[in-house]
């Protein structure tokens, strides 16, 4: 088979997505409470995985920061508790570029990471980020993880006020993994809102942050100051999820360290 090459998402891809994002067609609601919505839209004919969607209104931050703070992987380092590295590998075009993430899964889960291309779109009344997989000769597959595949990933920020935004996460990633049904309720019902509980959090403390940390430094909204090396889309291929090793995790269970952790945080948020 023909190695596929990447392209950088256009203005059809991107308001397509967030046409995904405004969609209540097919989904699915798991949880709502205290401005956060998770819904789910299960997997059909032309995908064989689930997709997720969750949705925090932020009454108390602009746009404009969680779009910074989305961006900023120093800062994601301080804030993200589930991350285990990032990296910001190379640069594509103004807005685009190559990344590394990997993160926690719910124990005993494997961990998983992922290697992704990256683009955003600035509008006047929002923002959009979004990544697919990629395969990366200098980042292939580690036996110590799970090489996820992001088919669609991102972000939607739709400004509502000067200091007020909607912000929507919506991803579809193959987990290559026959995951047990605790994950996935947990996933939707626990961990989703903590995350975007996580993101709000930090996005009320990056401006302080930021005021000590390089101040005028934002490559994301000013391409000059971007120091990432250039590299070629013939450099990359899409990364397709079969040809990857599949891993059978159905049957374990979840850990009780996991379960008193999410019964603690639970209590937190009544």
């Amino acid at each position: 088979m023909a190695q596929e090459i990447p392209q950088v998402p256009d203005d059809t891809l991107f308001l397509s997505f967030r046409e995904q994002c405004e969609s209540t067609d097919g989904w699915v609601c798991s949880y709502n409470k205290s401005d956060i919505g998770v819904w789910m839209k299960p997997a059909g004919k032309t995908s064989l995985v689930h997709t997720v969607k969750g949705r925090m209104a932020f009454p108390d931050v602009s746009a404009d920061t969680v779009y910074d703070v989305l961006h900023d992987t120093e800062y994601r380092k301080k804030w993200d508790i589930n991350m285990i590295e990032t990296k910001d590998i190379a640069l594509l075009s103004a807005n685009a570029d190559v990344g590394y993430y990997s993160w926690k899964c719910p124990k005993p889960l494997k961990n998983r990471d992922v290697v992704t291309l990256r683009s955003w779109l600035v509008l006047p009344e929002s923002f959009l980020i979004i990544n697919f997989s990629v395969k990366h000769k200098l980042f292939p597959p580690r036996k110590d993880l799970i090489r996820a595949v992001s088919l669609v990933a991102g972000y939607y920020i739709h400004r509502t006020g000067s200091n007020t935004c909607t912000l929507t996460y919506l991803a579809q990633v193959d987990p290559r993994g026959s995951l047990p049904k605790w994950v996935v309720n947990k996933s939707s019902k626990y961990l989703a809102p903590k995350i975007l509980r996580k993101l709000h959090k930090a996005c009320l403390q990056y401006p302080s942050w930021k005021n000590k940390n390089q101040p005028g430094f934002k490559p994301w909204l000013n391409p000059e100051q971007n120091t990432l090396p250039r590299m070629s889309l013939n450099e990359l291929t899409l990364q397709r999820a079969d040809s990857l090793e599949l891993v059978d995790e159905s049957n374990l269970c979840e850990g009780a360290e996991e379960k008193a952790k999410e019964k603690a945080d639970n209590s937190d948020d009544d």
